[in-house]
């Protein structure tokens, strides 16, 4: 747990990922579309990754990718990232976070 919240801290925007999951892709390409630059971690493909998903289940996070935390916060997944990008709040949250300036 200790590690997910290291790495969670780590950058404004931080995502845990699989690279076979589409959701997952297109929450990393909304992030990157904002011009936000996420730290994406592969779970599939990084050492401990199963530990990782492990610790992000703990969390309360299901399914256990995509995650996403701003500003060291765990926001969700991508229904909690779409909920908050329709209500207009997403781009605020960057803001405050510094993952973006405009």
């Amino acid at each position: 747990m200790d590690r997910v919240t290291k790495m969670a801290s780590e950058k404004p925007v931080v995502i845990f990922s699989r690279r076979s999951c589409c959701m997952c892709h297109t929450i990393k390409t909304l992030f990157c579309d904002f011009g936000a630059n996420p730290a994406v971690y592969e779970l599939d493909e990084i050492p401990r990754g199963k530990e990782i998903e492990q610790a992000l289940s703990m969390l309360g996070c299901s399914p256990t990718v995509p995650v996403v935390f701003i500003g060291g916060e765990l926001v969700g997944g991508a229904n909690e990232v779409m909920s908050l990008h329709l209500k207009r709040s997403l781009i605020p949250m960057l803001k405050r976070a510094g993952a973006i300036w405009v």
